[in-house]
C-alpha cells in the first residue's frame, strides 16, 4: 500500500493516524506542495489525482483520494480496532463531526485557498491570517459545544474514533497560525489524551521523513 502525501498536509495527517491505528504498513511518497510550482500539479500525479491534492491512496491496483473515503477503506478493509461506533446513531453523529472538521474548517484554510486569497485576490499577509483565524475560530467553537455533550477521554466517549483523527491535524494547524486555543478545554482534552498514543506520534509532521524539506 501506497500514500501519496506531504508532511504537512492536513488530509495526509489524518490518513496516517488511521493507519498506523489500523497497523496497516505503507510506502509514504512524498509531493512536496510547495516545491517547483507545487508537484501536486506535476503531470504525473495529475494523472494519478487530477484533483491536485493530497493525499491519495493506492491499493495494488486501486488508486483513491479524499482523506475521509480513504479511512473508510481503511476501516472496512481491515478488522481490529473500529474507527466507529458499534450503533447506527452513534456511528451517525462521530461521522457529522468529522465532517463539521473536515468540511467546514479545513477547507477554508488550505494552501491552495491561502495561495488564491495572496496571488489572485491580493490579500496582505496580516489579512490572509485574519481570514484563516476567524474562520477556524468559528469552527471550532461549534465542535467545542459538541464535544460538551459527546466526549470522555476522545471525541467520542472513551474510544477513538473518525472524529479524534480529523481534529488533531486540525489543531495542529491552529497552533501553527497562532491561534489561542485555551478558551476550548474539551478540544484540549481530547488533544491532551490522543497525543499520548503511538499511532497519533507516529503520524505528527515533524516525524515524518520529507519534513522541512
Amino acid at each position: 500500500m501506497k500514500l501519496y502525501g506531504y508532511w504537512r498536509s492536513t488530509a495526509a495527517y489524518r490518513v496516517r493516524i488511521a493507519l498506523y491505528l489500523k497497523k496497516i504498513d505503507f510506502e509514504s511518497i512524498f509531493v512536496h506542495l510547495v516545491k517547483n510550482g507545487g508537484e501536486q500539479c506535476k503531470d504525473d500525479y495529475t494523472a494519478i489525482n487530477p484533483n491536485q491534492l493530497v493525499p491519495t491512496l493506492i491499493d495494488g491496483d486501486f488508486t483513491l483520494h479524499q482523506s475521509l473515503a480513504i479511512i473508510d477503506y481503511l476501516e472496512s478493509k481491515k478488522s481490529g480496532l473500529s474507527l466507529y461506533p458499534d450503533n447506527l446513531q452513534e456511528t451517525a453523529k462521530v461521522k457529522a463531526l468529522a465532517l463539521d472538521i473536515a468540511c467546514e474548517i479545513h477547507p477554508l484554510n488550505n494552501l491552495r485557498v491561502q495561495q488564491y486569497l495572496v496571488d489572485e485576490l491580493n490579500l496582505l499577509s496580516d489579512a490572509k491570517l485574519a481570514w484563516i483565524k476567524h474562520w477556524m475560530v468559528i469552527g471550532f467553537d461549534a465542535i467545542e459545544k459538541q464535544l460538551v455533550h459527546t466526549s470522555g477521554c476522545y471525541c467520542f466517549k472513551d474510544q477513538i474514533t473518525v472524529a479524534d483523527i480529523c481534529l488533531i491535524p486540525q489543531v495542529y494547524n491552529a497552533h501553527r497560525f497562532g491561534i489561542d486555543m485555551s478558551h476550548f478545554p474539551y478540544i484540549n482534552r481530547v488533544v491532551d489524551n490522543c497525543s499520548k498514543l503511538e499511532a497519533f506520534q507516529l503520524a505528527l509532521p515533524e516525524n515524518q521523513a520529507d519534513a522541512q524539506s
